[in-house]
């Protein structure tokens, strides 16, 4: 496998994308870190993230990425999951510990973040 090690020097006008695509991925996790409580699913915050990217015109890097594909938009890894959890019907509950990655792709720029939370 090859990695392309250049630096590649960013113009004026790609700087707005790469914050755009930034503060689309912010938005995606405030709307999932808003539903964090005990009750609800890992599926409930995907569809939140996916909500968010959509109305923003955005999509995410994750989803149907690599082989078998990624079923979803964001990473939900619970407790002893360590990364890139797959979401689904997992309930949270009182004391769980989350991780929650996400991405978000504005016009071929991509922003990425995660947070843990309890």
């Amino acid at each position: 496998m090859a990695w392309d090690r250049d630096i590649h020097i960013k113009s004026l006008a790609e700087i707005p994308l790469m914050r755009e695509a930034g503060r689309v991925n912010a938005l995606a996790l405030a709307a999932v870190r808003e539903l964090l409580q005990p009750g609800v699913t890992t599926a409930d915050l995907n569809a939140a993230a996916e909500e968010t990217l959509r109305k923003h015109g955005a999509y995410s890097p994750f989803k149907n990425y690599g082989q078998p594909p990624f079923p979803a938009s964001i990473c939900a890894s619970v407790n002893e999951e360590l990364v890139h959890g797959i979401p689904g019907k997992r309930k949270l509950k009182e004391g769980d510990i989350i991780s929650i990655d996400c991405g978000a792709v504005v016009e071929e720029y991509v922003g990425d973040a995660a947070f843990t939370a309890e």
